[in-house]
């Protein structure tokens, strides 16, 4: 009996203790508590009620938290409360300058993003800057760092409502090196290229990306990018890939992709996945089980993809990348030979490797979101094959039309190169993360003008919406590890992506019954809805669907950063 005794006391001892533990820091000293949501902790594991308390910009404490008091308290019941969700593939670099609220993120509950694929902040050169010198006179910022260092500093000077994370841009790194050049660096050109790969990954970028695409990084072979590939694993980095090609020479790009990874002894990042044109619609069952199998062999590879059918990328995609040797002014010159440009029109239509253009199927499924001379807006919303209409033209010759129009600027298009049930396949890979692959933006804001693809606004609501919640396609806590712990450990942000003690306090609030993507292809300036909070590094930026004056985002530096 007596030992009956002393075991329950023990017990009541070690209950009080746990309370204690939980229920740190001393009462009165939080900054903000959420109370009775259910917390959804990012790691896959089931949902619980608790509460989570924040002092600073850290998590202090997560569970029933009994008599602990903050000096600010929200009843989050009836809500879920999860990491801050990490964008793992954004463009908002420049557009965070340009109007720091970067709504569309912050309204979809996006507290980090991702960024740096092919062109990045840095390297940056008098010569890259000065090629931007319309874009800034035009947005009314200025590009005046060279370094990741610089780029960083000029962020927490201008404020930004969330996160900002990159990755070294190995298109940028030949463009300081380079420029446009259609050829194999020489030994000396390649030394500097790693040289610069390793000076910004020891200012914290997360690694090395490449988009192979597009020119001039189409024109790196793969032993450079191993190079690279090298200089990245150096200091922890993860090489990341919009692939050489995503349609029907994806094996090949894939199989570049695998060396890369094997021969650099680098984790690898597949960009966007996904099969772009009919003739690949239905492989991606195949191309998950080739994944699986190399990381089954021993290669880290994952993926990241957006939860839409059509791609975003600049209408001169649609040109085959030879025709960009050199930079733009030698396509705008190639596009006015008739020649050449009868040539470029044969191609387009008749494909050696992937073409947008055909992927889409023709013009009616090119549709322009974007344009930089004000005088053709009128084209934003309307496909090539409508505006080859209005002007009796050809739709390719319309194509060439508009990128000269443009003068020496891209235009921005939509692209219909998917099919929905591959884009379910591979949202189902628990190894598969989330990305919208377009920079924040907001209606009323500077770029509201232009046009946008709706994975702006809508992606992850999308996904806790329509196909977690309505399409029931995977649970709520399988959707949200994809979008938080993820995401955060692939690229090595170590302190978050969970809700947990200690990690820093970016989490959002969502009403799991109502939270949907509203951002449609005829009108994408629309926000989400169901985000109700969004705390990044412990302030509110989002109170109640609405965005707040908080400006608290910050660079975050990645494995090797060393201070100097």
């Amino acid at each position: 009996m007596e030992m009956k005794r002393r075991l329950a006391a023990a017990l009541v001892l070690a209950l009080a203790a746990c309370q204690v533990a939980n229920s740190a820091p001393v009462i009165g000293t939080n900054d903000l508590m959420l109370r009775g949501g259910s917390i959804i902790d990012g790691s896959g594991n089931p949902r619980y009620r608790g509460d989570v308390a924040i002092q600073g910009d850290r998590i202090t404490a997560v569970g029933f938290l009994g008599s602990a008091t903050a000096r600010e308290t929200l009843d989050v019941s009836g809500l879920v409360v999860a990491p801050g969700f990490i964008d793992m593939m954004g463009q908002s670099e420049i557009n965070v300058l340009i109007d720091n609220r970067v709504l569309s993120k912050i309204t979809q509950g996006i507290t980090t993003e991702i960024t740096g694929e092919g062109g990045s902040v840095a390297p940056l050169t008098d010569q890259l800057a000065a090629a931007d010198s319309d874009a800034m006179r035009k947005w009314h910022y200025r590009e005046d760092w060279r370094d990741l260092n610089g780029y960083f500093a000029e962020l927490e000077r201008q404020g930004s409502s969330l996160n900002i994370a990159t990755f070294v841009g190995a298109t940028q790194v030949r463009l300081a090196v380079m420029g446009n050049e259609n050829r194999d660096p020489t030994a000396a050109e390649l030394s500097h290229m790693v040289a610069l790969v390793d000076t910004l990954m020891e200012q914290g970028a997360l690694g090395v990306w490449t988009a192979l695409e597009y020119a001039p990084a189409s024109y790196s072979k793969t032993e450079e990018l191993i190079a690279l590939a090298r200089a990245a694993q150096r200091h922890g980095g993860i090489y990341a890939s919009h692939m050489r090609d995503e349609g029907e020479q994806i094996d090949a790009a894939l199989n570049e992709l695998f060396r890369i990874a094997k021969e650099a002894h680098i984790p690898a990042e597949i960009s966007h996945l996904k099969l772009s044109g009919r003739r690949s619609w239905g492989q991606m069952p195949r191309i998950l089980a080739r994944i699986d199998s190399a990381r089954a062999a021993g290669l880290d590879v994952t993926a990241d993809q957006y939860p839409y059918i059509r791609a975003a990328t600049s209408l001169d995609a649609s040109i085959p990348t030879w025709a960009e040797s050199g930079g733009w002014d030698s396509l705008l010159i190639r596009l006015r030979d008739p020649a050449t440009r009868a040539r470029l029109r044969a191609e387009v239509l008749n494909p050696k490797t992937e073409s947008f253009y055909a992927a889409a199927g023709g013009g009616a499924g090119v549709l322009i979101t974007g344009t930089f001379q004000d005088s053709l807006r009128y084209m934003q919303g309307k496909t090539i094959a409508q505006i080859a209409a209005m002007r009796h033209r050809d739709p390719v010759e319309t194509v060439f039309d508009v990128v000269l129009a443009e003068q020496g600027h891209r235009t921005d298009a939509v692209y219909a190169v998917m099919q929905e049930s591959d884009v379910q396949a591979a949202m189902k890979q628990w190894w598969v993360s989330v990305n919208t692959d377009f920079g924040g933006v907001a209606p009323d804001g500077p770029l509201g003008a232009q046009s946008a693809h709706p994975r702006a606004y809508g992606t992850f609501p999308r996904i806790l919406g329509h196909y977690a919640r309505d399409g029931k396609l995977f649970p709520l806590e399988f959707a949200v590890r994809k979008m938080t712990s993820l995401a955060a450990t692939r690229v090595g942000l170590a302190d978050r992506g969970l809700v947990k003690p200690g990690m820093f306090a970016d989490i959002t609030v969502f009403n799991p019954q109502t939270v949907i993507d509203r951002a449609t292809f005829e009108q994408p300036h629309q926000t989400s809805v169901g985000i109700e909070y969004v705390l990044v590094n412990g302030k509110l930026v989002l109170r109640k669907g609405q965005l707040t004056k908080e400006r608290p985002g910050r660079g975050l530096r990645g494995p090797g950063y060393q201070s100097h």
